[in-house]
């Protein structure tokens, strides 16, 4: 008769691992174009009730404003306003942006607490840059105040760094928003608009290109918070 074999020992009971599709999803980022500031973008998360580190900003050009997102660069983009893009897709809005003028410290409007967009109109402003939307320029810098004084669009808008060295070396204004305080420099000072209403701010993205689950929840974590 055969000698009888030990007793195999038990073998331990492997961990369960998440599905690899669900770590992707919870290690992965958000990919937010941005323009300028993250300012505005990071209350957005915040109020989102997403960490910081949830989110990678992705920053574009105003002279072509929609070329990470077309290029894959990033899942989704901040907007002001429609851009009326056939190739994109708007959220609802996330916030508003403040109306402000951007001008040099020496200019006689930057000690002001507040100005109106009548007194704005003495001085040059800048043309529509690129491929940035002639539509959404209008709103951004009015061709005309609400009297119907015309706003002289005469200066090239390039980059940030150009339009403040403009800024701090003419009397020349930029009609623009109160996010960008966070990133110019000391000698331009960001002096509230108003008499111009604030800005709604939305997500957009690829039509044709449904973001990724952890992206839409992104989202609709955002519109939610905008509501309350």
């Amino acid at each position: 008769m055969p000698a009888p074999t030990a007793p195999t020992a038990p073998t331990a009971p492997t961990a369960p691992t998440a599905p690899a599709d669900a770590t992707r999803t919870r290690t992965r980022t958000v990919r937010l174009g941005v323009h300028g500031s993250t300012h505005l973008a990071s209350r957005l998360v915040a109020a989102a009730g997403h960490a910081p580190e949830s989110v990678e900003y992705v920053p574009y050009e105003v002279t072509a404003p929609f070329a990470p997102l077309r290029a894959g660069e990033a899942d989704i983009m901040i907007v002001k306003y429609d851009p009326l893009e056939p190739d994109l897709a708007l959220s609802r809005p996330v916030g508003f942006d403040g109306r402000a003028v951007l001008v040099g410290a020496h200019h006689p409007l930057a000690g002001r607490a507040s100005v109106s967009v009548e007194e704005v109109a003495e001085y040059g402003g800048f043309r529509c840059p690129g491929a940035f939307p002639a539509h959404v320029w209008n709103l951004v810098v009015p061709p005309r105040t609400p009297l119907g004084r015309p706003i002289r669009r005469i200066h090239a808008m390039t980059t940030l760094t150009a339009m403040a060295e403009l800024l701090r070396s003419t009397y020349a204004i930029h009609l623009s928003f109160r996010s960008l305080e966070a990133v110019v420099p000391p000698d331009v000072k960001v002096v509230p608009v108003h008499d111009l209403p604030p800005s709604p701010v939305a997500f957009a993205w690829l039509r044709e290109a449904e973001p990724p689950e952890h992206v839409r929840r992104f989202v609709a974590d955002a519109q939610r918070a905008a509501l309350r």
